[in-house]
């Protein structure tokens, strides 16, 4: 029970090592665009998510004026 209570807790020294490894794999040069293509897929997540929205919004206006 111990273990896994340890093993659930990211602490500093993990967080050094993970994104050593991560530099490591890409590259230096390779992160930034990575996170930029993360950005770009999130705020484009975001839209379709804002625009279900409206619609429902709209879809709810529309069955009360009837």
């Amino acid at each position: 029970m111990n273990l896994f209570v340890l093993a659930g807790m990211v602490g500093p020294w993990q967080i050094i090592i993970i994104v050593f490894v991560i530099v490591l794999l890409f590259g230096g040069k390779k992160i930034p665009e990575l996170m930029k293509g993360l950005g770009q897929g999130m705020k484009e997540f975001k839209k379709a998510t804002d625009m279900d929205d409206d619609k429902d919004k709209s879809k709810d206006k529309e069955s009360k004026n009837k």
